[in-house]
């Protein structure tokens, strides 16, 4: 074992997978399961019943003190003063410049009190950001290491998880959380969210609780066919609802207008990137992400030019595979404004070939 492995961070369901026979791999700093048995399966298992997967390795940071809101709305993209307690927003940390820190999701806990999820690889680094940006009466507190995150994702989800809460789940909203008991663990919180588009939840729990949760989950699901699953398919799951992965198709080079995330950005306030996206948007940006779909047999990957039909370097390939419900490669990637429209012909540079693609609107799968 080298040095590399040892320094790799475990979540508290580690031994867990190592039982289950996962294939671990590194991610983010974490030892992380790829997958189980099958990629495949695991994907379908998603799309047509269920699935539950370790997402521990993303970060919680909690934002308390009577300026939360005012500074919130200064690093964040979206307008956090809409949020009503139990109620979640997706969001982006912007800097001054307009380039995406991070995507988070944003939990207003009570008043003046929110719960921040950011992505694992971002963790030091936007508590960085967050603490440079923040006055002294916000109290900033990174709970990443006792937290532990499950999502149980899939439209056999609820049925599965109703099992063991009193909590009327089917009447969480789309992006509102509870807190509450399940399993009989208390204080989970209880988020109608994920990255999969298959429906489902995400269950934030102490990382003493984390075992017994999961383990909870697995036999409450077996009439169902929950299958434990991996970042492999959570990886083509969120590729095929068009979901950005932060450091793939968003990072700090891109802005949220480039990466259309305009949705999520609020010029009806002020904020940090606020003078700098402005001008974007008035000028109009020179690139766009876009979906595409393979007309020829291949698969783009990231790192892969995209071209014009004549043969011009228009762009690049941020992510890509082959779409296991439509069985045709699928991809994102920036390319030039002017071949961003929907059913543009373009190419995709695989293994010195140049393979016919056209840009398709987003979700690649309804």
């Amino acid at each position: 074992m080298d040095n590399k492995e040892i320094d790799l961070k475990k979540t508290a369901l580690h031994d867990v997978h190592v039982e289950l026979g996962a294939k671990m791999v590194p991610f983010a700093g974490f030892s992380m399961p790829v997958k189980y048995a099958s990629e495949l399966e695991e994907h379908f298992a998603v799309r047509d019943k269920a699935g539950i997967f370790d997402v521990s390795h993303m970060g919680e940071f909690f934002v308390s003190g009577p300026e939360s809101l005012d500074f919130l709305q200064n690093v964040i993209s979206n307008d956090v003063s809409r949020l009503h307690t139990g109620k979640i927003q997706y969001a982006c940390l912007v800097n001054e410049n307009g380039g995406i820190v991070d995507d988070l999701l944003v939990y207003k806990m009570a008043e003046n009190e929110y719960m921040l999820v950011v992505n694992a690889g971002n963790i030091s680094k936007d508590f960085s950001f967050l603490t440079d940006n923040k006055p002294a009466s916000v109290d900033l507190v990174d709970k990443s290491d006792t937290l532990s995150l499950l999502a149980v994702q899939g439209p056999k989800a609820t049925e599965i998880l109703q099992k063991l809460t009193e909590i009327k789940l089917e009447e969480i909203p789309y992006y509102s959380f509870v807190k509450g008991a399940i399993a009989g663990i208390d204080n989970v919180i209880i988020s109608a969210t994920g990255y999969t588009g298959a429906g489902g939840f995400e269950l934030y729990v102490s990382n003493e609780s984390a075992v017994k949760l999961w383990k909870e989950v697995v036999n409450a699901g077996k009439p169902e066919g929950v299958k434990p699953c991996g970042l492999g398919a959570r990886d083509t799951l969120r590729l095929e609802k068009g979901f950005c992965l932060y450091g793939n198709d968003i990072d700090e080079t891109t802005s949220p207008l480039e990466a259309g995330l305009a949705w999520v950005t609020k010029f009806n306030k002020d904020f940090l990137a606020k003078d700098s996206l402005l001008a974007q948007k008035e000028q109009g940006v020179k690139r766009k992400l876009v979906g595409f779909k393979m007309m020829e047999r291949g698969i783009p990957r990231k790192g892969y030019e995209i071209c014009s039909n004549d043969g011009n370097v228009i762009g690049q390939v941020t992510s890509g595979s082959q779409s296991p419900v439509l069985s045709e490669g699928i991809g994102l990637g920036y390319v030039e404004t002017a071949y961003a429209k929907a059913d543009t012909e373009i190419s995709i540079g695989v293994r010195n070939k140049l393979l016919k693609a056209k840009v398709v609107k987003l979700p690649f799968v309804n």
